[in-house]
């Protein structure tokens, strides 16, 4: 259908909390933006100025436009476009739980993908999308005529995560533990295929860690100031004061996502996985890590670097944190990673599980924290049957454990022997959406 590498086929990888995506065969994606957008409501706002650079997206039917009315929004994409504070916008996500909710959000995050960051025309280049392991046949549907219909592609396929990580390593058959932004996903691939059974999941992702540490700080008393709240002006050479500046208009969820930023920060730059599970008394006088915050002050974070990545191990240590309440109903039915290793490939049938537990992946941004690899493995060779040999792998890069999604689509788009199981736009017309089930398994 396609002739070898003239393909060019383009990988997206729309993730719950970055989206990225570029051409299939290079080894990162070139575009990486937050899969947030922040929206006004042009309700509010009539006398809005319009020279953002930023197309905004017209909400065409009234999927949860607002609650003030069926109004239109405008919606801002992108990094540089959520940097920049705005009156009124909020920041809005396409996922609950998980699922696509807001396919309009989705659309305006493709069109800043295509046209913005690779500057490409859709209707030239093959899709390759990436989709979480338990995607409904009604979402694939959706997925499917929105790209045909709308961006008009000559041909689409939807991979599920865990199979694309599984060949971005070279394997037919692992078991991959997807840590990510929104949750935490174990999925076992056999030859290819998910194991759809087997697949466990959990809450607990990267923002729900960045929460956990923000409330923790605040409980000791740090505030920490979104860049938009303050400047710095230099009163003798060196030294610099701090001036707030407000912003009455700025709307609760634009003032957390920006706090979120600075605080997923301080998550990469301090935190680790601790050797052991962590408790208070061992823990106490450790060591302080300090940290400077964009507004000049400061901190210093001690036991908190170890208490926060434990979260994945023991959902429980949320409810010492103050303020984490919504959650904390949640906990006590939130396994931790080992135990949900071991209960996905229970689930599997007995002639695999030796290979699955010699060949656990781990991907996802969450995961390439430090030292989380040796943890998880500690973990399992204590829970684990006397004889699994358990082996835990990740790439020593970071950016290959965060894009690995992304890295497999690439490797899978450019194969030659893949080039027949493009799901065309003339199969689309004679089928119809729903043979996208047949076409991409």
């Amino acid at each position: 259908m396609y002739g070898g590498d003239e393909v060019s086929a383009i990988v997206i990888d729309l993730g719950s909390h970055t989206c990225k995506a570029g051409y299939a065969g290079e080894d990162a994606p070139k575009a990486v933006f937050p899969s947030v957008v922040g929206s006004i409501d042009q309700m509010d706002v009539d006398d809005m100025t319009s020279n953002e650079k930023n197309a905004a997206v017209d909400s065409k039917n009234n999927v949860k436009d607002s609650e003030k009315g069926k109004g239109k929004r405008k919606l801002f994409v992108g990094s540089q476009a959520l940097g920049f504070r705005r009156d009124h916008m909020e920041v809005l996500s396409p996922f609950k739980d998980g699922i696509v909710a807001d396919w309009d959000i989705v659309d305006s995050i493709w069109d800043h993908a295509f046209r913005e960051c690779l500057l490409i025309d859709p209707k030239e280049h093959p899709m390759l999308l990436a989709e979480p392991s338990s995607n409904s046949q009604q979402q694939r549907e959706r997925t499917a005529e929105l790209m045909f219909e709308k961006y008009t592609t000559p041909a689409l396929f939807l991979a599920k995560n865990a199979v694309l990580t599984s060949f971005a390593s070279g394997r037919a058959t692992s078991l991959v533990v997807d840590s990510g932004g929104g949750s935490t996903t174990i999925a076992p691939v056999h030859d290819g295929y998910v194991i759809q059974k087997a697949v466990a999941f959990s809450p607990i992702g990267g923002e729900l860690l960045t929460d956990c540490l923000m409330k923790s700080l605040e409980s000791k008393g740090v505030m920490i100031k979104p860049r938009y709240s303050f400047k710095r002006k230099e009163v003798q050479p060196g030294v610099f004061q701090t001036v707030d500046i407000d912003f009455p208009n700025t709307t609760e969820s634009y003032r957390l996502y920006s706090q979120r930023v600075i605080a997923s920060d301080i998550k990469e730059c301090v935190c680790r996985a601790p050797d052991t599970p962590y408790d208070e008394s061992s823990y106490s006088n450790i060591p302080m890590t300090p940290y400077e915050l964009p507004d000049g002050q400061t901190i210093e974070i001690g036991a908190d670097r170890f208490k926060i990545p434990d979260i994945l191990f023991n959902p429980s240590l949320v409810q010492n944190i103050p303020g984490m309440d919504n959650f904390v109903e949640i906990a006590p039915s939130v396994r931790g990673l080992p135990q949900m290793v071991i209960e996905s490939i229970n689930r599997c049938d007995v002639d695999i599980r030796r290979e699955l537990f010699s060949s656990i992946l781990l991907a996802g941004g969450t995961a390439s924290m430090q030292q989380l690899k040796e943890r998880l493995e500690k973990d399992l060779l204590e829970e684990s049957p006397q004889a699994a040999r358990v082996k835990v792998l990740a790439s020593g890069n970071a950016t290959e454990r965060r894009f690995s999604v992304w890295i497999g689509g690439s490797i899978l788009a450019s194969l030659g022997s893949f080039q027949q199981m493009w799901f065309s736009k003339a199969e689309y017309e004679e089928h119809g959406a729903s043979y996208v089930q047949r076409k991409c398994p």
